[in-house]
Parts: C-alpha cells; structure tokens; sequence
C-alpha cells in the first residue's frame, strides 16, 4: 500500500485527502466498492488527480444529479468494477422551506443553518435556491432522516427541514457548454467574469469581495485580477468560465474568447 500513501506527496490538503485514501485502501483489501463522503469541488478534482496513477483502482464521481459541484467518489477495483447505475449512492433530497420574501438569502446563509442543525459538510452535497421560498440540497440518508420535520432560522427566516426523494426535487438544469467572447480593455477579472456571467461590473466586484467568486478553485478576493489563458473563473450557482484564449486587438484592446460551463 506504499503507492497509496505516495499520492498524498506534495498536496496541500492532505489532511482532508487522507479520508479519500482510507476509502481506496478499504476498497482494494476487501475487493468491495465504497464510497466516499462528500467533497467539494476542488478536492473531487484533486482526488481524481492523484488517484488516476493507481492502476488497480477505478473511480467515478457522482453528486445526485448531473452537474453537481458537490461530489461523492464510487471506488472500486478496476477489474471488478460495474457500471455507476448498477452501485446506488446514499444520496436523499432535503428541503429547507420558508417566506424570503422580505429577507433574501444566499446559499452559504442555508448551509451556515444545516450545519447549526447538525449537518457536517462531509454529509452535504449541492444546494441551491428556489427563489423566495427557500433552497433545496442534497445529502445523505442519514442526515435528511436526521433533520426531517426539523425546523431552524436561516438569517431571520424561520425554516422547516423536510426530506425529500430525488425526483421530487426541482434539480438546478444540466449546463451546457457555451462559447463565448468579449472585448475588454483589461483582462482585469471583474471585466472578464461580468462578461461571462452576465452580471453587472459592480455586481460582479461586490461578488468577487465577498468571496463567492474563484480563480482554479482558490477565492479570488481583488475585482483587480489580471486573468491568463488556461486559467478557470468559479462563481457559486454560475458555473466556471474558462479563459481559451487573448489576443491584443489593432485598438490595443483584448478578445477574450471564453467558455462557459
């Protein structure tokens, strides 16, 4: 098991890794499929990475619905393995509704609320809002069992927990991939993501300082950030732009020439 212990060399969050490794180690002793807890996205990717060089493991992720940001790895031994379908996840929906109307909330205000219930981040998948009526998530079992019929405070707002099966949830809508491209006088970040996203500059700024915006994952905190081809822009609830491509215009201007996700 030397090589599984080798893939945690060099990472910057080994210590959250080192649940993952335990996983494949488990997985590949007992020849049993496991999966592991919830991760976000940056971690999923990190994961994926390090445990790629592993030739006896194979690895899916799967969050509950296309799309998802918030992923739990399905482990197996490569010459075992079958299909994700044939290996059913622990994953339940949960419903967290109340009137927003006059106190609107963000996702991290739900997911500050789940965790003061109870939730652990590692039994929490993607959650997302609907509107003024609350947000939605997905977790596991236990923990939709554990908080059904709950109720909690999100800001003001009073709220009920409720567990929900996952085709009665209103699931945010696969994205599709879409090019895209717009000319700036900067490559400044705020210019590039307002493009992108379709918010405003100013919006766009406020976002970027309060910390909802990301650069390769890591929060990008200057609406000042000069951006570079290959590099990826993450706005929570938006998708992630890739930056494909600049070029300097006639008018020293720059195309920027994107990918939306």
């Amino acid at each position: 098991m030397q090589a599984l212990h080798a893939v945690l060399e060099g990472s910057l969050r080994a210590e959250e890794l080192e649940p993952v490794l335990a996983a494949a180690e488990r997985c590949l002793r007992q020849w049993q499929p496991v999966w592991t807890d919830f991760l976000d996205g940056p971690l999923v990717e990190e994961a994926e990475a390090r445990l790629g060089s592993l030739s006896e493991l194979c690895f899916e992720r799967a969050g509950g619905y296309g799309g998802a940001e918030r992923c739990r790895l399905l482990l197996q031994r490569a010459e075992a393995a079958l299909p994700l379908e044939q290996q059913p996840g622990d994953f339940a929906g949960l419903e967290i509704a109340g009137n927003f109307l006059f106190d609107p909330a963000e996702p991290a205000d739900f997911q500050a609320a789940l965790v003061a219930a109870g939730a652990s981040l590692q039994e929490l998948g993607d959650l997302w809002l609907r509107g003024d009526r609350g947000a939605q998530a997905i977790g596991a079992g236990a923990l939709a069992d554990r908080l059904h019929g709950q109720a909690g405070l999100v800001r003001s707002v009073p709220v009920l927990f409720e567990a929900r099966p996952l085709q009665e949830l209103q699931r945010p809508a696969p994205r599709q991939p879409r090019s895209l491209t717009s000319v700036e006088a900067s490559t400044r970040l705020d210019a590039v993501a307002s493009a992108g996203f379709g918010l405003s500059r100013s919006r766009m700024a406020e976002l970027i300082r309060q910390g909802a915006v990301r650069i390769d994952w890591k929060p990008a905190l200057s609406p000042s950030r000069e951006l570079v081809a290959g590099e990826r822009v993450q706005l929570a609830g938006r998708g992630t732009l890739r930056i494909e491509a600049v070029e300097l215009t006639k008018r020293d201007r720059y195309r920027i020439r994107l990918l939306r996700s």
